[in-house]
This record gives structure tokens, sequence and C-alpha cells, in this order.
């Protein structure tokens, strides 16, 4: 087997082949060449519909001079390094010096260039075109400073790699993502993209942050989006613990989205390193941390995370389209991320807002509450009534304070028990239904008349209305609250066991007779790997030979809620084989135990239709205000909905 040189051409295809991938390979390398070059306006135009004819980049950056014209197109010719100092620390998105030489190899590349600093006679710029690596002699031309490149007929002369395309709208979508990333990350510079001469996306110059964010977002997450500094934490207390080997002030800022608005993947989650986007999963999952507890597993928030470090301090030259990094401290900026947006989110009202649309002619009071009806046939076109999720915050006092000239301080639950009582409610059995005497504060519903209440109607004790034993409806300042006391009462549970299990491990009570289950080999497997954790829980269970397991204690917790020891064991092995509890993975410890908590919290809460005593009402609602994400219950379900005092004033015509 003989040993041969590559030529140049070939050399500069095998390296197209981690650099070009598709056309929307070539606008974000040319692209980042234009804001290393410092341009603040960069135009992207395409022909044909995926741009695998004609990608045109035009820039107002430096330019190019007519000397180094014949030298961009070289291999491995940058400016941007100089020697292998520096290259431990990069701060440019560009350095390796193959981009431009590599897309010349598979493509008919076109490079027009004006230096700022030429001092020439008119708008003399230069020239030149690459063909099968065949450079021209650079030819002047009439040109503003700047550069304009384009790139015609991408890989015409590796048809096997055009073969590999996607569908037109599939590679236009790629080159829109490009351009949706780099703008969100540079906010000073000015963006457009044109298709086959029709302008698509457009952003202007010296946009503020957050309104460059909402405007590639879609301004109707406006008032979803939540702001996050690293500056939230240090007013917490909460300081990132300094690292000897490495002095770097890493600064954060992004956007957290509201639970509202998760998504089902994680395409609206964007990562940003000096400039550059990234993808991390050391940073994914600090953000998946941060929204634990506050929507189901299997949804996504709508994040933007802006990092800026030293570049000292990290490796942007691990992968080839530097797509990827590799932090020096990735824990440093694993507990920056999760702290900032944790503390972000623990400070926001949470509670999702519902919006009433259509509208019902009569209301009337029914066996299972006050119900819509119409007055004749319900139809499609506004004779129904409907709760539909709306994004953004809750609605103030100020925005309803103008209803047919009234202000409007909250709703008058005295009044509400008058009306109540004189529909036929008789006050000996609703003090029956909460299980215990009357309150002060059920003694105004006495009105004089003897009818009785059915079992089945909600009751109202201390201004909150029980309905059919499993929601809870109560005001506050901004509208009518409807809780779901099964989710409030979990979240109460899990922050209580939380609270214990991090001060000692939780007490177990031991059991007369081991309880014993049957175990296949992948759950006794599973059992050895999940002791430390379950003694962190109370809960001791062993192999009993090679296909059972023996419980000889439960946690107290849970034994004192009548929870069946065998049938929670199995849950847990289950969800272990699943992988769950997966202990061994990075940051996985904490995530593992709250799953474990998360399990024995849903448990021992309180069920849909379990009829709560008026104390049981008062301490639940009193914790609802102490507790953390009080908005929602440990697997991410809400606790609560909020219909608005501006809303219902427009669902009753008062506006």
């Amino acid at each position: 087997m003989s040993i041969r040189k590559l030529d140049r051409h070939l050399v500069n295809q095998i390296a197209a082949g981690e650099v070009v991938e598709r056309p929307a390979s070539v606008v974000k390398e040319l692209v980042e060449n234009s804001l290393d070059a410092g341009a603040t306006q960069i135009d992207v135009a395409i022909e044909d519909r995926d741009g695998s004819n004609l990608v045109r980049i035009s820039d107002n950056g430096e330019g190019i001079n007519v000397v180094d014209l014949p030298l961009a197109i070289a291999p491995h010719a940058t400016s941007k390094i100089a020697g292998s100092d520096d290259l431990v620390s990069i701060s440019t998105l560009g350095f390796r010096g193959e981009a431009l030489a590599s897309i010349a190899s598979v493509s008919q590349l076109r490079l027009t260039s004006r230096a700022a600093s030429d001092q020439v006679v008119g708008d003399a710029g230069y020239v030149i075109e690459v063909q099968d690596g065949e450079v021209s002699a650079p030819v002047p031309v009439a040109c503003s400073p700047g550069t304009i490149i384009e790139v015609r007929n991408l890989f015409f002369n590796t048809p096997a790699r055009r073969k590999f395309l996607r569908t037109p709208a599939t590679e236009y979508g790629h080159i829109a993502d490009v351009m949706t990333r780099i703008a969100l990350a540079w906010t000073d510079v000015g963006l457009t993209l044109a298709r086959n001469g029709r302008r698509h996306l457009e952003f202007e110059a010296g946009q503020g942050r957050r309104q460059r964010c909402v405007d590639v977002l879609g301004g109707e997450l406006d008032e979803a989006l939540l702001e996050v500094d690293d500056h939230v934490k240090m007013e917490a207390g909460v300081a990132v613990p300094k690292v000897a080997s490495v002095e770097i002030t890493p600064v954060l800022w992004g956007l957290a989205g509201s639970p509202s608005i998760a998504r089902a993947s994680a395409k609206f989650q964007h990562f940003f390193l000096n400039g550059r986007p990234i993808r991390d999963r050391n940073i994914a999952h600090a953000v998946k941390e941060a929204y634990r507890g506050l929507m189901p597993h299997d949804r996504h928030p709508v994040v933007i995370v802006m990092l800026e470090v030293d570049p000292a301090s990290v490796d942007v030259n691990v992968h080839p389209t530097k797509a990827e990094v590799r932090f020096r401290e990735p824990s440093r900026i694993h507990h920056l991320v999760l702290t900032a947006f944790r503390q972000c989110l623990l400070r926001a009202d949470l509670t999702p807002a519902v919006s009433i649309q259509g509208q019902a002619n009569v209301s009337r009071v029914t066996n299972s509450g006050l119900t819509p009806v119409t007055s004749g046939p319900t139809s499609s076109g506004g004779g129904s009534s409907s709760l539909t999720p709306v994004v953004g915050g809750s609605t103030t006092l100020a925005g309803v304070a103008g209803c047919r000239g009234k202000s409007h301080k909250g709703f008058e639950f005295e009044q509400v028990k008058q009306q109540l009582a004189s529909g036929g409610y008789r006050v000996d059995d609703v003090g029956q239904a909460v299980g215990g005497s009357r309150s002060a504060d059920l003694s105004v519903l006495q009105s004089g008349q003897d009818a009785t209440v059915a079992a089945s109607r909600p009751w109202f004790v201390r201004g909150v209305l029980q309905v059919h034993n499993s929601f809870l409806v109560t005001e506050d300042e901004h509208g009518l609250v409807i809780i779901d006391q099964h989710a409030l009462h979990e979240r109460f549970m899990f922050e209580q066991l939380k609270h214990r299990v991090l001060k000692q491990n939780l007490e177990s009570q031991r059991l007369l007779v081991p309880a014993t289950l049957s175990a296949n080999a992948k759950q006794l497997a599973m059992l050895e790997q999940l002791q430390p954790l379950l003694q962190r829980v109370g809960i001791e269970a062993h192999p009993l030979g090679p296909s059972a397991i023996g419980i000889a204690g439960f946690s107290s917790f849970l034994f004192d809620r009548k929870v069946d020891p065998v049938e929670f064991v199995e849950q847990l092995l289950d969800r272990g084989e699943q992988g769950d509890f997966d202990t061994e993975a990075s940051h996985a410890e904490e995530a593992a135990l709250h799953h474990v908590l998360d399990m024995m919290a849903c448990k021992a809460a309180v069920k849909a239709g379990d009829k709560m005593s008026e104390e049981e009402l008062s301490d639940l609602l009193d914790q609802r205000d102490q507790i953390e994400r009080s908005s929602s219950c440990p697997h991410g379900r809400p606790t609560s909905v909020r219909l608005t005092l501006s809303d219902l004033c427009k669902y009753f015509k008062r506006t």
C-alpha cells in the first residue's frame, strides 16, 4: 500500500465535508466573518427555494485589501490569529481560516470587496472569482466599502453531497434559523434575509436586547417573558463560589418564559456564549433544573441564555462548526445559570390567567355550580362559553377601574353570601358540610329561609368556595382564583418533605412482618443502586433471594398517610427502570431525590373528592402564600388559574 499526499483542492473538499453541510452552513460561516469584520449591516439574499443556486452575503464591514484578496481564499489563512498563544483566548467567531477555502472548493465563488482604508479614486473595489480551485486575478469594480460574497451552484462538483440535501422548505428553514440565532445575539447589527427578491426577515440595528428577542420569538409572548440576570442572585444573597485556578467573571442575561408558554420541544431554547450560538448540555441541564416542578416533564420552557465569559476560560475549538464548547469550570457556569433562573422564577407570580371567550345570554345555578346557558340552541358562532388559556401576566385593578364608571376593589363576598342564602342555603347544613359548628363568617348566610342544601352543592366558608370536594374558589387582588386542592396540597407536601430531608434522613417505621414483592433481575440491580436514596427517605428494602424484595422499614410520613409500602416501592422501581433515578449522571443526585419526593407528596396529598374541614382549608390557603412555586404541583401541573377582573367585566358586558 503506497502513501500519497493529497492535492490542495481535494483537501479543501474534505474540509468542506465538515464545515459545509448545507446552504445554511454557508450563511453561518460568511455572516460570522462579516460580524468579525465589524459590520453593522448584513444582508443575506438567496435565489431558488433553498439557496443551493445562489447565496449572496453583503456587509459594510472593514473590507479586504486588494493584495489580500487571493490570500482570503487560501486554506488556513486568517487575520484573526497569528500564533499558538492566540488559541488560548479566542474572541472572534471565526479563526480557523478554512471557511472560504472550503466553500470555494464545492461551489462557484465570487468575492467583491473594498477596504475602508483603501486610498483610491472613486468607488473602486476589486473582485476575484474561484472555480474548481482556480483563482482569477483581481479586477477593479465599483462598490461601496465592505464585502460581497456570492456562492453559486453549491455542491456542483460533488453531486453525492447535493443528493443529501432535504426539501427546499427544510433547507430554507435552516437558513432562517441561522439568521434568527445571530439576530438574537447581535442586537446592534442590522440583518435582513430575502428569498427570490422578497424580504422575509428584517431586524433594525441598535435594538435593545429584550426588544430584539421579542421580535424574534413573537410579540405575543412579551408579557410571558421574565428578564434574568446575575444581579438577581447577588441581591438574593447567593454568590457563585470563587475558583482559585481560573479567574473569570461570567456575566449572564436572559429571558425566562412563563411555564404557561412551554413547548413540546426544546427548539425555543437559545444559548449564546460571547455572541456565539452554542449547544451545551451543562447549560440545558441548569435550565431544566430551574424549571423543575413548574411544568410537566415532557414540556420545555422558552428561554434565552446569553453568557459573557473570559475567552481564556472556554475552549471553542472542540467542534468543526464551533457549535459546542468546553468550559474549564463547567460547574461554575451551571451554578450561575441555575441560580439566576431559579431566583427569577421564584420571584414571579406564575399563576396562569384564563380568558373567557364567547358569552352566554342567561346563567343559572345548577347542582354542579354556576352554569352559563343559552336562550336557544348552542352554536359555534358565539352562543357558547369556554375558558381559553392566554399568554401573559395578571391584569391589575387599574385596568378595570373604568367599568361603567365604577371602581372595582374585588369581589364583595359578603354580598355573594347573602345572594346564596336567598337562593335556599341553610346555615346548619352548611356548617355540617364543613365538618364543624357555624363560624362567624357563616352566620351571615342566615336569611330566614329554611331550604335544604343538596349534598352535591358547593359550600362556602371564610371567603372560599369548595366545588365537588375538588376545587377551591377564592379571590385575590387581581380577580377570581380557582385552585386544584390536590395539586396545591401536593406542592405543600413536597416542599415540607424537601425541607426535612435536606436537614436529616426521614424517619423510618419498622414493619412487624416485612412486606414482600416480586422483582426481576433488572429491578434487583436498580434496588442496589437506589440504596443511598432510599435511606434518605426512610425506606429499608433488600433482596430476598433471586426474584423477591423485602421491605423491612417504611417512611413514617407515608405510613401515617396510609400509603401501601408494596405499591409504592413497585412504582418506584418501575420509574427507576425508565431512567428517572439515574443517580450516577452529572448533577442527577438532586433530581433523583426530587423524583422520589414527588411520588411521596402525590401519595400523601389530599385527593380530588376528599372533603376538607374548615381548619384544613384555612391551613392550605395560608400555605399557598408561603411555599415556593405554589403555582404548580411538583409534576408541573398548575395548582390554580385566575379569571381577571378585566375579563369578567368584559364577559358580563360591563366595559
